[in-house]
């Protein structure tokens, strides 16, 4: 069961105001950068799923690293090929629609197997889908043998948002994540979505990948919908954004999201009999 990766078109316009430009999301972002710049040096070749508006694409490709970026919706690519425009990086990144359904029906006809020295999806993109086993097979043929994956998913235990709601006698969105999956509403769609443990996918990965690392991403600091309360208490949070880069690699899947690290192996999994 997927998403309609069409629903996210409302998105596009919005996005960068909403998400990528607050200081929430400048502090994530940033700890996510850090982790790609670790483990996708200049001169590789990454394919990066669920681009949306082209910020991660933009930032690796100046550093010297190739992209092909891909989005299943189309407003969100081509307000990616605008962003890559206007950074003069159009001979370092390419764009394409691509959807999770389309990778995992027919990876060799996007692009030849271990074409990418590796792939990335950040911030709750791989929450759009529960088909984790095939994408994992999608993306083992594509990436060589050694290459990296990073994942940045939304996971199912985020304690500031079950505390908030709960605080607010909202018991429903306390435990949304615990129950399979929730239900969002963008612009005029209500669409599931999907909340995978770090466990979870190192198990339906673990054919074509092995993991490295995991750490969280938003267990001191709130959700992105209450990035408001970041902007009225900058001096806090960020005391709370040091104590989370501390602890990150303590504290594992939990939190609004968590930064997964997976190695292709380098062989193929054995075929079933």
């Amino acid at each position: 069961m997927t998403t309609d990766p069409a629903a996210f078109d409302a998105f596009a316009a919005d996005y960068d105001d909403a998400f990528t430009g607050t200081l929430l999301g400048t502090w994530l972002r940033q700890r996510v950068w850090q982790v790609l710049g670790a483990h996708f040096p200049a001169g590789q070749h990454i394919l990066e799923l669920t681009c949306g508006t082209g910020t991660d694409a933009v930032w690796l490709a100046g550093r010297g690293v190739r992209v092909t970026a891909t989005d299943g919706a189309a407003a969100m690519v081509a307000t990616a090929r605008r962003k890559v425009a206007a950074a003069g990086l159009e001979d370092w990144v390419s764009l394409r629609q691509l959807s999770w359904q389309t990778l995992c029906a027919a990876p060799a006809a996007f692009a030849r197997p271990g074409s990418f020295d590796g792939a990335f999806s950040n911030f709750g993109g791989l929450n759009t889908v529960d088909q984790w086993p095939a994408i994992a097979a999608a993306l083992g043929q594509l990436i060589r043998p050694g290459g990296k994956l990073i994942l940045v998913p939304m996971g199912p235990f985020c304690p500031w948002e079950t505390g908030w709601h709960l605080l607010h006698g909202q018991l429903r969105p306390a435990i949304r994540r615990w129950r399979g999956p929730a239900t969002a509403t963008i612009g005029q769609a209500t669409i599931p979505i999907w909340y995978p443990s770090a466990r979870r996918l190192r198990r339906d990965f673990a054919p074509w990948f092995r993991p490295l690392a995991v750490r969280s991403l938003g267990l001191w600091l709130p959700p992105s919908y209450l990035s408001h309360l970041v902007d009225t208490r900058p001096g806090l949070f960020r005391h709370l954004q040091r104590l989370e880069t501390a602890t990150a690699r303590f504290t594992g899947g939990w939190g609004d999201h968590y930064i997964q690290v997976l190695q292709r192996h380098t062989q193929p999994p054995a075929p079933q009999k």
